[in-house]
């Protein structure tokens, strides 16, 4: 079925932890549906406090099917589950509706996800915006919902949540807050994701100017030193959460004063350097307006980045852009082009549907330069010279994407030859996502990966739950989810051809910088993907065979296989 299909699921899902003494994971939360972006597997995770409510409420998933006659909101108040008229809502901001739902309810303490003009409009980079700043960002699932005309899920939970050993968790979870505020999180806590920034920029990774690039040279004005010195004006946490990551900044003077947003590194990167624009002002003002019309910060970017090049090359012109000078480095016209595809106008009509798909309306050779895999924007890891991570966004199973697998760990931190290949990269990276499988299935956050092992998590899991869960078997969950996940795709219609990257990163050398030369060649990529299905245990054209489907309990989907292995 298509994306847009009633039929398609829109599901919200928790973890084993959520709400509970666990730290960093009380209010996390899950959003699935299939994807409009790729026609695949579609996820995203969001936090804040949310999750929490909802599972004060008293569920674990919900699953919406179905479209409404009329634009509608889910109202939960425990029990109490009503389809509530939302056409008063229809056009607003995610910020005017959670604001105007709670009105209407007489409730201030409400909880909210919404979706915005973007979902409404359904753009394909449409996401869920809860707690103001916080997104289920990724994978246009705000669009499913607006193709639902489901414009919010409102909660209010006022229920007690019990775990199988109290006492024994609490004990756990007593050492867990203290690892949770230590030095595996002082980044988070310190200058933020956005110290990646830097980071990046010294590796010659850090996506510039549409992937032209692999160094800005304005990267000091967009680091989380001067973001923090200038514009961060509190640091917050999520529910229950001690490393309080959330760095909140402010606009304090010029054109886009007053301008309030959460800025993580991802979207600093895709309205920074991306688009080759050295000044936070509009970077903030673009991620605000991003919360406000409901679209994914960092796909957004990549787009406006597109657009700005295809207008450079004379792809498209002024007439086109509404009148907009859309050059890299014109950070005012980039916050306009954030209204613009949220709104489906000028040229944002065919942008808000994700570079694929405009690079095909738009054509004259702009498919070279159109960074996606699977039809999803990519991310802030420039990939030409972290060629693990290379493989890892080749393979996800959500597209252009570094959360499923964080294997660009391996390559900044020299334990591999980042500019060189080997087959051995594929047992890397299956054991980064299989680990990744379980962050999130327990839908724990990734910040604390580092006072995480597996036997800790099952040891926690069991105290939760009463399920006795041993580590090996909790990796081998992992391993199943991996697998389970490449079944729906190739149900979907994935195939090896998919497991591809940009032609930018597979035929333009990186022109600078300590990164120069760097590409990941055709030969590169088979190399990595050879060792990959061999280390899966799965056919040449990335298939899992019947055996691999067997050992891990999956023939109940054997049949997707056919003929393929």
């Amino acid at each position: 079925i298509d994306a847009f299909d009633p039929d398609n699921p829109l599901i919200f899902a928790l973890g084993a932890f959520n709400s509970t003494m666990v730290p960093c994971t009380t209010s996390k939360f899950g959003v699935f549906a299939k994807s409009p972006a790729s026609q695949i597997l579609g996820e995203s995770y969001s936090t804040g406090r949310w999750g929490a409510e909802w599972r004060q409420a008293g569920y674990d998933i919900v699953i919406i099917t179905g479209k409404a006659s009329k634009p509608t909101y889910l109202w939960i108040d425990d029990e109490s589950v009503q389809l509530m008229n939302a056409s008063h809502l229809w056009g607003k901001t995610t910020w005017d509706t959670e604001d105007i739902i709670r009105e209407d309810l007489g409730d201030q303490l409400v909880r909210v996800i919404a979706i915005g003009p973007g979902g409404e409009n359904l753009s394909k980079v449409a996401c869920l915006i809860n707690d103001r700043f916080r997104a289920a960002g990724r994978t246009g699932l705000g669009a499913v919902a607006g193709s639902k005309n489901l414009k919010a899920v409102a909660v209010r939970g006022t229920k007690d949540v019990s775990v199988a050993k109290p006492e024994e968790l609490q004990d756990v979870c007593l050492d867990l807050y203290e690892r949770a505020k230590g030095p595996a999180t002082s980044k988070y806590r310190g200058l933020g994701t956005v110290a990646n920034v830097l980071t990046m920029n010294a590796q010659g990774a850090l996506p510039t100017r549409n992937y032209q690039s692999a160094t800005f040279e304005g990267a000091e004005t967009l680091s989380g030193e001067y973001l923090n010195e200038h514009f961060v004006t509190k640091i917050e946490g999520c529910t229950g959460c001690p490393c309080r990551c959330e760095h909140i900044a402010e606009v304090r003077e010029g054109k886009f004063k007053g301008a309030i947003a959460r800025v993580e590194y991802e979207p600093t990167m895709a309205f920074g350097s991306y688009c080759g624009v050295d000044r936070l002002e509009p970077v903030i003002k673009a991620i605000e307006l991003c919360n406000l019309y409901g679209v994914d910060a960092i796909g957004t970017g990549i787009i406006v980045g597109f657009a700005m090049e295809c207008y450079e090359k004379g792809l498209i012109t002024k007439k086109d852009t509404g009148g907009l000078e859309l050059e890299f480095g014109n950070g005012e016209a980039m916050v306009e082009m954030v209204k613009k595809i949220s709104l489906r106008e000028d040229i944002g009509a065919i942008l808000a549907d994700g570079v694929k798909s405009a690079s095909e309306k738009i054509g004259k050779g702009s498919d070279h330069f159109a960074m996606h895999i699977k039809g999803v924007e990519v991310t802030g890891y420039g990939i030409r010279g972290l060629k693990t991570c290379a493989l890892g966004y080749a393979v996800s199973r959500r597209g252009a994407d570094h959360q499923r697998h964080g294997s660009y760990g391996w390559d900044l931190s020299g334990k591999v030859d980042r500019f060189t290949v080997d087959k051995n990269r594929g047992k890397l990276v299956m054991g980064d996502e299989d680990t990744y499988c379980i962050f999130d299935s327990l839908i724990l956050c990734k910040f604390t990966r580092k006072i995480w092992d597996f036997d800790l998590k099952a040891k926690v899991y069991s105290l939760v739950t009463g399920i006795q869960m041993t580590g090996d078997e909790l990796h081998k969950i992992g391993e199943r989810i991996s697998n389970l996940a490449r079944l729906y795709n190739i149900r979907e219609g994935l195939t090896r051809k998919d497991d591809n990257l940009p032609p930018r990163v597979m035929k333009d050398p990186i022109p600078s910088g300590i990164s120069k030369g760097s590409f990941v060649s055709q030969e590169d990529l088979d190399i990595l993907l050879d060792g990959y299905y061999d280390a899966r245990g799965w056919t040449k054209e990335g298939v899992p065979t019947k055996t691999k489907i067997t050992e891990l309990g999956l023939e109940e989907y054997i049949d997707i296989i056919g003929k393929k292995e």
